[in-house]
């Protein structure tokens, strides 16, 4: 039977969990705000605060404004060390690989990117990642004695039967660290709205439109991932169960449609022929007319996908990512028109789709944001307190 001291000591721990997981999310707080947030006894809240500013893990940051101005001493806000541990966050693209690294008061203190070989596998795209974080702690003057975890942004369906994490394998023997790991389109998700454009948003659809056609979806500020960790693939949608057979196994997915190789074969039809990805978007921003009508025909095909989306997690937000978002008005505009038309009227009415705040850094912020967060971005709140 667990002693009683045992379990006293392993329920402070349990609380010290809440109060560290509330600040990572919420940021400095005063310590009466922070009472509220974790559901702790004032007593409780107190001591936790006092002990972990003893170690270091928790400061003083400012004056609290969360209350009417009062006689006496004002209170302040409590938050976590900057200098007291570090977090990394990795994206393997399926060609770039990129780096952010964090302190645990959610500040992005740097970022890398480097690209990799078409053909690399996931444990070589791994190497790449390590080389890459420390020659940026290098160049920074960042030490990794105080690495607390790694999020790493992978491609695919996360159950799926031949994954083998042999990524998330290397960077732990590298570092040392707990590594968690999730599809990268979906972290992207996640750091939007961390960081980004979703900020305070509770439900909201991202979709990341480049190479292929991603997303992640959030539902009361959690972070969906589905039975099978396939959540989101919103480019696996047939919109021509008869169509070409796409890589997933399934027929006419909405990637083979509107992904950029499919993009390019169809201004190649046209008899445009364009190089890539760069190509195709300066032409699209000069509105070359037969890129122009490429590009929204398959917006608004997007759209109409994304109608279906949005009836059936009713989101107040979608954001719209990846290299064909940053078209603007010529992508945004035919996906708002298609909702507009299709999705019902309750829905529209309040949504807002808005173009990404990120970049290409963001599957490597939102791996930050999955080990900071725990993907849940309100921390659970503990049982009874024992007396």
């Amino acid at each position: 039977m667990e002693k009683r001291a045992d379990a006293l000591q392993r329920l402070r721990r349990t609380h010290e969990e809440v109060v560290l997981a509330t600040l990572r999310a919420e940021g400095p707080m005063s310590r009466a705000r922070l009472t509220k947030a974790t559901g702790l006894s004032r007593t409780t809240l107190f001591a936790i605060i006092s002990e972990l500013m003893e170690r270091g893990v928790v400061i003083e940051s400012g004056v609290a404004d969360d209350r009417p101005r009062q006689r006496g001493r004002p209170p302040t806000r409590v938050s976590l060390n900057p200098d007291a541990g570090l977090l990394i966050g990795v994206d393997l693209g399926r060609r770039r690989i990129r780096v952010a690294i964090a302190n645990v008061a959610r500040q992005i203190v740097a970022t890398a990117a480097d690209d990799a070989a078409a053909d690399a596998d996931e444990s070589e795209q791994a190497d790449l990642a390590i080389a890459l974080v420390r020659k940026v702690c290098e160049d920074e003057g960042i030490g990794l004695g105080a690495l607390e975890a790694i999020g790493v942004g992978l491609v695919g369906v996360m159950d799926a039967p031949d994954r083998r994490w042999r990524a998330v394998e290397r960077l732990e023997a590298a570092f040392g660290a707990r590594v968690e790991a999730d599809n990268n389109a979906r972290l992207a998700a996640l750091a939007e709205r961390t960081w980004g454009a979703a900020q305070a948003a509770e439900d909201i659809v991202y979709v990341r439109w480049s190479v292929g056609v991603g997303g992640g979806l959030i539902s009361g500020g959690r972070l969906l991932r589905g039975a099978h960790g396939a959540s989101g693939e919103l480019g696996h949608v047939s919109v021509d169960p008869a169509g070409p057979p796409c890589h997933c196994g399934g027929r006419g997915c909405l990637e083979g449609r509107i992904g950029m190789p499919a993009l390019l074969d169809a201004l190649a039809a046209k008899g445009v022929r364009l190089t890539g990805t760069d190509d195709l978007l300066e032409a699209a921003q000069a509105r070359t007319p037969a890129v122009t009508s490429v590009v929204v025909d398959a917006a608004r095909t997007l759209g109409t996908v994304l109608a279906g989306t949005v009836a059936q997690l009713d989101p107040e937000r979608v954001v719209m990512g990846g290299d064909l978002a940053t078209l603007g008005g010529l992508v945004l505009d035919p996906i708002r028109s298609a909702i507009g038309e299709l999705a019902l009227p309750g829905t529209r009415r309040t949504l807002d789709i808005v173009p990404a705040d990120l970049g290409p850094a963001a599957s490597a912020m939102g791996a930050i944001a999955l080990v900071l967060t725990g993907q849940d971005p309100s921390p659970p709140h503990p049982g009874p307190e024992l007396l």
